[in-house]
This record gives C-alpha cells, sequence and structure tokens, in this order.
C-alpha cells in the first residue's frame, strides 16, 4: 500500500473522529436560541470571523444555492472565498469549502486540535453558570470561522443554520445581508406567522449593511423594509431594483437574463433547473454587486459568464441521467414542495414521474404531500438514514391522504430506490427524489458506491 493511499485514508480518520466528537453534543436540530457562549468561544479565539469580509444569507428556502452561487461569482473575481453551508449531502466537510473545495481532512483535523481547548474551557464556564454545553451547531459554527481564519480567504459567504437574530453564525457581521423567500418552517423555533420568522431572521441586519432581498411577501418585506430602515444603508428588492428579464428552460438548465443594480447580464446559459433557480441567481448577482461595489459598478460580462456557466447547487433540481434518469430535490417543507412541483410540471412532464419519498417527522409532511399532488403516477415512501424520519407507516398513510396517489411503502433506502426505479422503467418515466435532504444524500451515496463498484 502506497504512503499516499495511507495518508488519505489516515486523515479521513481524524476527520470522522471530528464529526464523532461534535456529534456527541446537542444535535443539529435541536439549536438553542442564544448567541452568548458562540461570541465567548469566539472571542477566546480572537474573534477569527473578523479577519474577512462576510456576506450573511438567511431565507427559507433557497439559501444554499444562493450561497453557492454568490461564492462561484466572488471566486470568478479572483478572491479567495470560504463558503459555509448545511446540512452536507455525503460528507461533513462540504460544509466548509475554501476557493468552492471542502475543506481537506487534514486542515479540518488540525484547526480543531487547535480550538478543542476553547470549546472545553466554554463548556465549563456554561456548567457553572448551570447551562448545556455549546451544541453541534455552536461548536460547528466556532469551528468554521476558525477554518476560514486559518485559509485564510477575502470573503466568507456564510448560510445561517436557523433563524438569524441568536443563530450562532450570527457573531459574525455581515457587509451584505441576503434574504432568500421567507415561508413557514421551524415555527417551533422561529414563530408562528411569517411576521414573526421574519423578525427573527432580519436579526443579521448590522448596523450600516447593505440589504438584498428577493421576492417576500407583504409581511415579510414590511418587516425587512423596517428592520433596514432602523439599520442598514440601503435595501435592494427582487422586482424593484433588480430581476430577471427572461427564462428559458433548456435540456442542460436554462437561458436566463438579469438586470442587475449595475448592468443588464446575459443571456447566460446557466446548468441548473427550476425557474426559482433564475431568481436565485439574480439574487445572487445583486449580492455581489453590492458587495464589491456598493450597487454601483457592474460586473465584467466575462467573469460572470464564466462564473455562471460552472454554478451548481448538488440535491436541488439534479439531474442525474442514469438509466431511468433521476431528479434529486431536496424539498422538505411545503413552500420548497410546491416551488418543485412549479418545476416538475413546467419542465418534467415530458415523462412520468415517479416519486422516491421520505420525510423528517417534524415536517409539515401532510403539507409537503399536498403540494406535490398531481405530480407523480405513483409514489414509493420510504425512511432516509436520519434518526428523525417519521415512521413508513405513518408517512404511507400522510402520502395516501394529501397527494392522492397510488402508494406504496419500501423499508430500506437501497431497496426503494431500486423499486422505484423498477417502476419508471416500466413506465418509461423518471424518479424524483425528494421530501428529505438526507434521503437525498442516501440516495447519492448509492451511486456513487455503484459508480465505485463499476
Amino acid at each position: 500500500m502506497s504512503a499516499a493511499v495511507y495518508d488519505e485514508k489516515y486523515w479521513e480518520s481524524k476527520a470522522a473522529f471530528v464529526l464523532e466528537e461534535l456529534m456527541k453534543r446537542v444535535p443539529e436540530n435541536k439549536i438553542r436560541p442564544r448567541l452568548e457562549p458562540t461570541r465567548r468561544a469566539v472571542e477566546l479565539l480572537g474573534d477569527p470571523q473578523r479577519s474577512y469580509r462576510v456576506i450573511h444569507i438567511t431565507g427559507t428556502n433557497g439559501k444554499t444555492s444562493t450561497t453557492r452561487f454568490i461564492e462561484r461569482i466572488l471566486r470568478e473575481h479572483g478572491l479567495r472565498t470560504g463558503r459555509f453551508t448545511s446540512p452536507h449531502l455525503l460528507k461533513f466537510t462540504e460544509r466548509m469549502a475554501i476557493d468552492g473545495e471542502p475543506v481537506s481532512d487534514e486542515v479540518l483535523y488540525g484547526v480543531y486540535v487547535d480550538i478543542e481547548p476553547i470549546l472545553v474551557m466554554v463548556d465549563q464556564e456554561l456548567a457553572a453558570q448551570s447551562e448545556a454545553p455549546l451544541t453541534f451547531f455552536e461548536a460547528l459554527s466556532v469551528l468554521g470561522f476558525a477554518v476560514f481564519a486559518d485559509a485564510p480567504v477575502d470573503v466568507l459567504v456564510l448560510e445561517v443554520g436557523m433563524g438569524g437574530a441568536w443563530d450562532s453564525t450570527n457573531v459574525a457581521d455581515g457587509d451584505v445581508a441576503v434574504f432568500t423567500p421567507v415561508g413557514l418552517d421551524h415555527m417551533d423555533r422561529l414563530g408562528n406567522t411569517i411576521s414573526e420568522i421574519t423578525e427573527t431572521k432580519s436579526g443579521i441586519i448590522k448596523q450600516g449593511a447593505l440589504v438584498v432581498t428577493a421576492d417576500q411577501t407583504p409581511d415579510a418585506l414590511k418587516v425587512l423594509q423596517r428592520v433596514s430602515s432602523e439599520k442598514a444603508e440601503g435595501i435592494f428588492q427582487l422586482g424593484r431594483d433588480f430581476s430577471v428579464d427572461s427564462h428559458q428552460a433548456t435540456s442542460t438548465g436554462q437561458r436566463v437574463q438579469v438586470s442587475g443594480l449595475a448592468g443588464k447580464y446575459g443571456p447566460f446559459e446557466a446548468p441548473v433547473f427550476g425557474i426559482h433557480q433564475s431568481a436565485n441567481l439574480a439574487v445572487a448577482i445583486a449580492a455581489v454587486e453590492a458587495f464589491l461595489g456598493g450597487g454601483q459598478i457592474p460586473i465584467a460580462d466575462d467573469v460572470l459568464r464564466s462564473a455562471v456557466a460552472d454554478l451548481s447547487s448538488p440535491g436541488r433540481l439534479q439531474l442525474v441521467r442514469t438509466e431511468p434518469a433521476l431528479l434529486l430535490d431536496g424539498a422538505h417543507n411545503p413552500a420548497g414542495a410546491k416551488t418543485l412541483a412549479v418545476s416538475l410540471k413546467s419542465e418534467f412532464s415530458e415523462k412520468p414521474l415517479v416519486g422516491l419519498v421520505a420525510v423528517l417527522s417534524d415536517k409539515d409532511v401532510a403539507g409537503v404531500f399536498s403540494e406535490l399532488a398531481g405530480c407523480f403516477e405513483k409514489l414509493v415512501v420510504t425512511e432516509s438514514s436520519s434518526n428523525r424520519s417519521l415512521e413508513i407507516a405513518d408517512l404511507e398513510k400522510l402520502a395516501i391522504e394529501h397527494s392522492g396517489t397510488k402508494t406504496e411503502a419500501v423499508v430500506g433506502g437501497r431497496a426503494a430506490l431500486e423499486r422505484a426505479r423498477m417502476i419508471a422503467r416500466e413506465i418509461d418515466g423518471m424518479v424524483v427524489v425528494t421530501g428529505s435532504i438526507s434521503l437525498v444524500g442516501d440516495v447519492l451515496q448509492i451511486l456513487q458506491e455503484e459508480s465505485d463498484a463499476e
């Protein structure tokens, strides 16, 4: 065995150790509404989050795609970029990318070893105050900030974990605060109305920042305009200050033209599907214009054209051209399912569709199936690898009740995928994997294993 192979496996095991240590903490879906522990940890580390500029992104759906698009455009400008997203699909290090590539296992482990004494110290201080130790996401955020400072990066494109005001990422001060569409999700933590949820998310708007927002409901927009008037230098709105001028679906994605804050761009060939991705791209372009020139300086055509040609957003309307074709989309709430349904009916209606679905138990499962009603010839429901996945019998019942689609339940992701593929082959159709990002990750893992075996 060569030394290179040994080293790779060695560092993989070290990265796995880091994830194991983080997973011993309060899990990701149990985010605590507090900021002080994270602030204390980064303070003890010398505030690594202040060593680069930040673009901060929140919203309900489209955050990760928009984050990826912003980062790709900035990188084409020659900037050294950091990108922080969650959750991951296949490998934990996807969450922290430097210049578009996941942080190496070796770097991840090295930085974790450096910061672990600080994490322990903060845990001890919290225990002395009868408070719970740092959670998974709090510790992860501290680790991410340290990784990017160590790189070092010029700019961090930072996706919130949940909400905004008390999210661990909010110890960073964004030059630009970006809002994708705000909808009803995580209502047990963020509030019961769009206004309440937007109020929490608007906490990422810092004094003197610029705000860029996607199309919002009147209630959400009212909150963003008020908070922006109190804190921000200005707010730029999709449909008022910038726009998608044209969008045309193609066999490889879409052809799109955008009017930005400072220039008109396109038509560009973007290798991503879904009309909502054209809106995410417009928001990303406006965010970069706001960041680099206060919205006054257009982006060079060749720079933007190269960046757009290289856009990707794994697990978000990702088409895998196997036999039969698979479409992967991590729509996990009713708003996401509604967006998926629009794309399925407008861009993927030439073939009958078979849905492969798993949904987490803390989601509005009935709402997801209601939005997907009429999209599929048949549904196959299963459980994902997440311990929060809704039990298969309950999922089957809700699927039949709210989608009105012929449904069968199959235990095990691999068996369920094979059954969905079999049905799709019989009707010359396509499989759509959705309902949970963890299910999308499971299927990507299976496809990777199949590819390796070949």
